[in-house]
């Protein structure tokens, strides 16, 4: 969408004042104290250009905004300014193009979420129950240093190196580092070799890595690994019963944790269950909807992807250039893969959005100040955290997140 805004001389003249009073609030100019010398003074030491430059600016910020909100304009992203006239005792004037929310033809999606099927909880089972309490049982273990041999199961600390067509590869080297045999962190073969070494022994062979490694340069490609052995312990489990129980909280006997973890479990499955109906019921309603994808609304969502992406990445102790290094891939290539799934995501908040108007479904205000106090309460016990918070992007995501929840609730009512 392209208007255009003009801002009358006077106003301009009033953006001019301003500017120069900003300008001068970093400058220090004989006779007069900082961010109080009249225009004139600030345009001798500076220069007009910069001046006009500056009110320009600003008057333009100002303008768009009000005249999109005056208008009632749905822009998104950020417009193209181009300013077609422009120069002191006369108006400004320029034009502006944006992208807008694109019109949407909604489906009968009262009739669409009929047809997709109503979400069910799987039963928890014996075996469930019985995996989460081993997983807590090897929580719990003991570590034993022991002079035999080393086992599937055992925790153990090697020296190693590995080495392709004769060379040491990168970060292919390391000291006491630690791993569980049975674990499979390394490539096929490797742990077994392991097997059968006790402390002080040293070993060479030979293997292949996958055809598939994440490392393309060394995918299918024979090494040879040196290993010496530093230490070999054995992993003594406690026994599962009442004082097991206890020794994990507030519960009574086996019987108290076994029921707390079959809650939490169907919890999980629970949630897990209701987020596929709400994916199928959202892409069943949006297939049937007409849609016109606005790019600007894809390209801020694989930007918000990328953002996802690389918090996971930092969260594994990586930073993103290193890991595109690793893998030899670009930012662009990366997304170029995402694309789709982003165009979902959008279809999908757009339909969301329409949905909730159409319905005329609203989170009240006194919704959205206690759940932004919940978040900000978290905020307060990271340090910096709280004080870097954009709070309108705060808000508007929270009343986004409360609505979208409201229309799943109107949705499964159906």
């Amino acid at each position: 969408m392209e208007f255009s805004i003009t801002v009358p001389a006077a106003d301009f003249e009033k953006f001019l004042d301003e500017a120069a009073e900003h300008i001068s609030e970093g400058m220090k100019i004989d006779g007069f104290r900082t961010g109080k010398a009249p225009r004139s003074v600030v345009e001798q030491n500076t220069s007009p250009e910069k001046v006009l430059a500056h009110g320009a600016e600003h008057a333009i910020k100002k303008t768009y905004v009000d005249a999109i909100v005056t208008n009632r304009i749905d822009a998104i992203g950020e417009p193209k300014i181009t300013i077609t006239k422009i120069a002191r005792g006369n108006d400004l004037e320029f034009k502006a193009v944006v992208a807008v929310m694109p019109e949407i033809k909604l489906s009968n999606y009262r009739k669409d979420i009929k047809s997709v099927k109503k979400p069910e909880t799987d039963k928890v089972t014996d075996e469930q129950i019985q995996k989460e309490l081993e997983t807590l049982q090897n929580s719990r273990a003991k570590l034993v240093t022991v002079s035999r041999v080393a086992g599937n199961g055992d925790r153990v600390e090697i020296d190693f190196e590995a080495y392709v067509d004769g060379k040491l590869i990168e970060g292919g080297k390391a000291e006491r580092h630690p791993l569980t045999i049975g674990e499979s962190y390394f490539i096929p073969g490797f742990e077994d070799n392991l097997i059968g070494m006790k402390e002080k022994d040293e070993k060479e062979f030979d293997l292949n890595f996958p055809k598939n490694y994440h490392q393309k340069e060394l995918a299918g490609k024979p090494a040879r690994f040196k290993v010496k052995m530093s230490l070999v312990q054995k992993k003594e489990l406690p026994k599962i019963d009442d004082e097991f129980a206890k020794s994990l909280g507030s519960f009574e006997n086996l019987e108290a944790l076994k029921k707390s973890i079959r809650e939490g479990i169907g919890v999980e499955q629970k949630k897990k269950s209701e987020e596929k109906w709400r994916t199928e019921a959202i892409e069943k309603i949006a297939s049937e909807s007409e849609i016109d994808l606005p790019e600007v609304l894809i390209e801020q969502e694989l930007e918000k992807m990328m953002a996802e992406f690389e918090q996971n990445i930092a969260q594994m102790g990586l930073k993103l250039e290193t890991y595109l290094e690793n893998i030899k891939k670009s930012k662009s290539e990366i997304t170029k893969g995402w694309r789709e799934t982003a165009e979902k995501r959008v279809r999908a908040a757009l339909v969301l959005r329409e949905i909730a108007a159409a319905e005329k479904i609203e989170v009240p205000a006194d919704e959205i100040e206690k759940e932004m106090n919940t978040v900000m309460a978290y905020y307060k016990s990271v340090p910096d955290m709280e004080k870097n918070v954009d709070m309108e992007r705060l808000y508007n995501y929270t009343k986004g997140a409360l609505t979208n929840e409201k229309v799943f609730h109107f949705l499964a009512s159906l």
